[in-house]
C-alpha cells in the first residue's frame, strides 16, 4: 500500500530536485489531515476570506465560531461581518486582493493579510441569476486563488437548478459547479479542494455545520463535489460542535479492519457506543477493534436469515441511532465469464443484506432522527470492467438511500451514501501495480485515499450538524476523474 511519489512529496529536497531538473514526475502534496476527536474551534489562527453576499452573517458566525479571522472583500460589509462575529470575539477585517492592493492600502483598509497565505476562500454566490453576476466569482476568486495555503480549501455555495427558475438562472448555477470542479484540479496539486455547497430555499439555518465540515481538515480528501443541504428531513437533534454523537447508539457492518474499522474508531471518538458487526471468521479482529473503542460485538454473516433479529435482540430496548453498512465483497470477473454463484453472493452481501437489516432496524429500533449510511462506490457511478455484479450494488444503493430518505424523512431520520474512490486499504492492494498508479493518479488531488478520510465523512453525516443532507450520495474520492 505504499504509495512512493507520495512519500517523496513529503521530501522537501526531493521536490526541489524535481522540479529543478523538470522532470515530468507528479509528486502529490501531502494532505493535512486532523487527528483525534472533533475541536471546538477547527480553524483557529486560519485566515478565511468571504465574499458579500445574502448569507454573509451566517457564514461569518460560523467561520467566527470555529476559531477563524475572517476578511470580507468590502468594507462596507464590515459591519454585518463583526456584528456575527462579536459573540465569538473573532477579528473581522478587510482583505485587498492583488489586484486592488494598492487602492485599498490608499484608503488604509487593507492590512498585511493582503499579501499573506489564506486557509479558505468562500464566496456566497447564492444570489447569482445572470452571467453578468457570474463574473463576480471571477472577480473574487481569479486574484486570490494564488494565495491559497497548501490543504487550503475553497467553498462555493449556491442555490439548486430549479424547474420553476429561468433556463438563464438554471445555467449560471450549473456553471458555478462546473467552475469548481476545474478550480479544484488546478488547486489539487497544492493538496487543496474546491467544492460547492447547495443550499436550499428554507434550508439556510442547516448551512452553517456543513460549511464548517468543508474547511475542516477531516473533509481532506472530498473535492470537486456538490454537497446538497435541504430541509427535507424533519428538524431533529441541535448540533454539537464537539462530541457530537454523546449518547447515541451506533452499528457497523464490517467492522473488522479498513474503512469498517475506521469508521467505528470515528464514531466511538465522537461519543458513540459502537456495536461492531462481522463474520466469526474474523472475531478476533472484531473484538479487537470492539474492546478498543469501548463497544460490543455481533458476530454474524450479514446475509443470514436470523442476522437482522439478532442484532435487534443485541441492541436491546434502546435502539440504534446510526446504522453503517460497511460490510461488502467483490467477486470480479467480465460478465461473459461471471458465474451465477458470484453474482448472487455480491448482491446478497452489498446490497439484499441493507435492504433486509434496514426494514427490521426501521420497524422499531432506528430511533428518530436517527441516520442510515451506506457504503456505495465510484464504481457505481462510472462502471469497471470486470465488475457488473459490484458496479450494479453500490449503483443501487444510489437509488436506495434517495427513496429511502423521502420515506424516513417525517421521521427526522436520514439516508445517505459515501462512494469512496481509490482507498489505501487490503483490497486495493492487491490491485495490479500499473491499474493501481492509475486509480492513485487520476484524481485532482493525484493520491489515494486512507480509511480515516471515508470515516471522517461518516461520522460528518451521521452528526446532528448533517440534517440537512439526505438522499445524497458523496464522493471521498479526491476529485477522481473516473465517474466525475
Amino acid at each position: 500500500m505504499n504509495d512512493l511519489l507520495l512519500a517523496l512529496g513529503t521530501n522537501r529536497r526531493a521536490r526541489s530536485v524535481v522540479g529543478a531538473l523538470k522532470l515530468p514526475i507528479p509528486l502529490p502534496e501531502p494532505l493535512a489531515r486532523a487527528a483525534g476527536p472533533w475541536e471546538a474551534r477547527p480553524l483557529e489562527g486560519e485566515s478565511v476570506v468571504v465574499s458579500g453576499g445574502p448569507l454573509l452573517a451566517a457564514i461569518t458566525g460560523a467561520l467566527a465560531e470555529a476559531g477563524a479571522t475572517v476578511l470580507v472583500d468590502d468594507a462596507a460589509l464590515l459591519a454585518t461581518a463583526r456584528a456575527a462575529a462579536e459573540a465569538y470575539a473573532r477579528p473581522v477585517r478587510v482583505d485587498a486582493d492583488s489586484r486592488g492592493a494598492s487602492s485599498a492600502n490608499a484608503s488604509g483598509l487593507a492590512s498585511s493579510a493582503n499579501a499573506s497565505r489564506v486557509h479558505a476562500l468562500v464566496l456566497d454566490a447564492t444570489a447569482f441569476e445572470t452571467v453578468e453576476q457570474l463574473r463576480a466569482a471571477y472577480v473574487f476568486l481569479s486574484p486570490r486563488v494564488g494565495r491559497l495555503a497548501r490543504s487550503g480549501r475553497v467553498v462555493v455555495i449556491a442555490r439548486a437548478c430549479a424547474s420553476t427558475a429561468s433556463p438563464a438562472t438554471n445555467a449560471v448555477r450549473t456553471a458555478l459547479a462546473g467552475m469548481v470542479r476545474a478550480i479544484a484540479k488546478e488547486v489539487g496539486r497544492k493538496g487543496a479542494t474546491a467544492n460547492t455547497l447547495i443550499v436550499a430555499e428554507g434550508a439556510e439555518a442547516r448551512m452553517p455545520p456543513v460549511l464548517r465540515w468543508l474547511l475542516d481538515r477531516r473533509s481532506a480528501f472530498v473535492t470537486a463535489q456538490p454537497l446538497t443541504v435541504t430541509a427535507r428531513a424533519a428538524a431533529a437533534r441541535s448540533p454539537a460542535v464537539v462530541r457530537p454523537l454523546d449518547g447515541q447508539v451506533a452499528l457497523v457492518t464490517g467492522a473488522a479492519r479498513g474503512i469498517g474499522k475506521a469508521t467505528a474508531q470515528a464514531l466511538a471518538a465522537e461519543g458513540a457506543r459502537v456495536i461492531c458487526v462481522d463474520r466469526a471468521e474474523d472475531s478476533a479482529e472484531t473484538s479487537q477493534v470492539a474492546q478498543a473503542i469501548g463497544g460490543s460485538v455481533v458476530l454474524a454473516d450479514v446475509t443470514a436469515a436470523d442476522t437482522p433479529q439478532r442484532i435487534i435482540d443485541a441492541l436491546g430496548p434502546r435502539g440504534v441511532d446510526i446504522v453503517v453498512h460497511n460490510a461488502g465483497i467483490t467477486r470480479d470477473k467480465t460478465l461473459g465469464r461471471m458465474s451465477p454463484e458470484a453474482w448472487d453472493a455480491v448482491l446478497g452481501v452489498n446490497l439484499a443484506a441493507v435492504i433486509r437489516i434496514t426494514d427490521a432496524l426501521l420497524a422499531g429500533a432506528l430511533r428518530d432522527g436517527g441516520r442510515v449510511l451506506c457504503l456505495s462506490s465510484v464504481s457505481g457511478i462510472a462502471g469497471n470492467v470486470g465488475q457488473a455484479n459490484y458496479s450494479a450494488s453500490k449503483a443501487a444503493l444510489i437509488g436506495y438511500v434517495d427513496a429511502l430518505a423521502a420515506q424516513v424523512a417525517p421521521r427526522g431520520i436520514t439516508a445517505n451514501a459515501i462512494a469512496p474512490g481509490f482507498i489505501e486499504t487490503r483490497m486495493t492492494a492487491a490491485i495490479p501495480l500499473m491499474i493501481r498508479e492509475a486509480g492513485r493518479r487520476l484524481a485532482a488531488l493525484g493520491q489515494g485515499g486512507q480509511p480515516e478520510d471515508v470515516a471522517q465523512a461518516l461520522a460528518f453525516l451521521a452528526s446532528p450538524g448533517a440534517q440537512g443532507i439526505t438522499g445524497a450520495t458523496l464522493r471521498v474520492c479526491g476529485g477522481a476523474l473516473i465517474g466525475a
